[in-house]
């Protein structure tokens, strides 16, 4: 079983402009969508797509809206209640091929609340279960709350993966190597957060091809005990550190539609691959092939696998 923890769900909503975003201006919408969000609700429904057993764990009131968004897409899901309506983030699309986003915080959780999650998520993990925890925690709960999650987890004999950001990641990273995770998927700029340097500099190095400085920060990652590490670089492609050595390939040529939810696509990709027992090198070309397809597909619409093109091809060990 993979099974997928969203501290902070929400429903996406997105909204195409047909034309430029004028701050001050007056818009008419041309398309309209709600989808469920959240990272690992997004994750969860790409493993759900490509037929492998997963769970999606999350707070949610019991007649919220994206609880009924989630049985139309027949995602086996678990909630813990909160008081409050979970979060809308609104993306904006607007030309030329501009993504804005504006996230709402989501609701206030009490400790009371905050551990009967936790709670959940620790009893419906079994022994060899996948765990994925992924995204910004809710307003109310402990920063190192993912670092804690590790090691409870890893006591029941799960494999755990961590993508987050900014406070929770800092903590973990600070927590290395005893709160290491078996596997981590820093962005560009989430990777520079961990180094303290500008992760839009690393990422426009690997446009350039130089390499070196995603790839050593991935291995120095590696060598403090996390598993595997998973670096997106958006159009540059990817990188992934693991089994003491690295690998890249470069991202497959396609549209740019949307690219919310592209990361968690990719994500996904990874998962998929690696319960199907697929090498290094297999995991990062599924990966990065459903993060592109993603990225073809209007708001957060996570790939189905008929639909994904791996080029395994592209991909070489540095």
């Amino acid at each position: 079983m993979i099974i997928t923890f969203t501290a902070n769900p929400s429903l996406d909503r997105t909204v195409d402009l047909g034309g430029p975003l004028v701050p001050g201006g007056v818009h008419r919408i041309g398309t309209d969508r709600t989808q469920p969000g959240g990272k690992g609700i997004n994750v969860a429904l790409g493993v759900h797509r490509a037929g492998l057993p997963v769970t999606a764990v999350l707070p949610a009131a019991p007649d919220d809206p994206l609880l009924e968004l989630l049985r139309a897409e027949q995602l086996p899901h678990r909630s813990s209640p909160i008081p409050g309506a979970v979060r809308t983030n609104l993306t904006v699309l607007s030309a030329p091929q501009q993504t804005t986003k504006l996230n709402e915080p989501g609701t206030t959780l009490s400790s009371t609340e905050v551990d009967a999650l936790t709670d959940l998520l620790l009893g419906t993990v079994s022994a060899g279960d996948a765990v994925m925890l992924s995204g910004s925690l809710a307003p109310g709960m402990p920063m190192d709350l993912y670092v804690h999650l590790i090691g409870a987890l890893r006591d029941l004999g799960a494999r755990v993966g961590v993508d987050t950001s900014e406070a929770p990641l800092t903590a973990l990273a600070a927590a290395l190597p005893a709160g290491a995770p078996d596997f981590l998927k820093p962005n560009a700029e989430e990777l520079g957060q961990i180094l303290g340097v500008d992760g839009r500099l690393l990422e426009q190095q690997a446009s350039d091809g130089d390499l070196d400085g995603v790839r050593d920060a991935a291995l120095d990652l590696h060598r403090r005990g996390v598993g595997a590490v998973l670096v997106t670089l958006g159009a540059a492609g990817g990188l992934l550190a693991t089994e003491g050595s690295s690998w890249y390939s470069p991202s497959p040529v396609g549209e740019v539609v949307s690219t919310v939810g592209a990361g968690d696509s990719a994500t996904a990709g990874y998962l998929i691959a690696r319960e199907h027992g697929e090498g290094p090198a297999g995991r990062l070309a599924r990966a990065l092939a459903y993060g592109t397809t993603a990225v073809g597909l209007p708001g957060t619409t996570i790939p189905r696998p008929d639909q994904v093109r791996v080029g395994a091809d592209r991909v070489r060990r540095l």
